[in-house]
């Protein structure tokens, strides 16, 4: 057996075993966009996390609105002290948005001045097939 071909071969043992190839269920791949979106908010950059959202989210506020927004709800909250996934649910219709690839998300969330709420998120598959958030709100 050539020594290339079986490099290869190792290659994708390789990564297979480390499940680099496994596919993403929506759930999964909406999950971890949502965490990274959040971590903007939680660091008070809510310009980027504007500039990270999805095109649908852009058309329904402007961005002065968001940062306002943030600015009188969140903000106040304080630091995140504890962030876990409750529940997600895959959905390809939503009230008000057009129909699509959605996954909504609930996490049990504890901040520095409320330490019990529930966040949720929702992003949606973008045009470019990038999940991005579309909606979020927190109780």
């Amino acid at each position: 057996m050539p020594v290339a071909f079986t490099g290869f071969i190792l290659a994708v043992l390789t990564v297979m075993s480390y499940g680099i190839c496994a596919e993403q269920t929506p759930e999964e791949a909406a999950l971890i966009s949502s965490q990274k979106w959040l971590s903007l908010v939680d660091s008070g950059r809510y310009v980027e996390s504007w500039d990270e959202a999805s095109g649908f989210f852009k058309n329904a506020v402007s961005k002065q609105k968001w940062i306002e927004s943030m600015e009188a709800f969140r903000k106040p909250l304080g630091k995140l002290i504890s962030r876990k996934p409750r529940s997600k649910k895959h959905t390809t219709s939503l009230p008000g948005a057009p129909d699509g690839d959605y996954v909504i998300i609930q996490y049990e969330t504890s901040f520095e001045n409320k330490k019990s709420s529930i966040e949720t998120i929702t992003p949606m598959l973008d045009r470019d097939g990038t999940w991005r958030v579309s909606g979020y709100y927190i109780k």
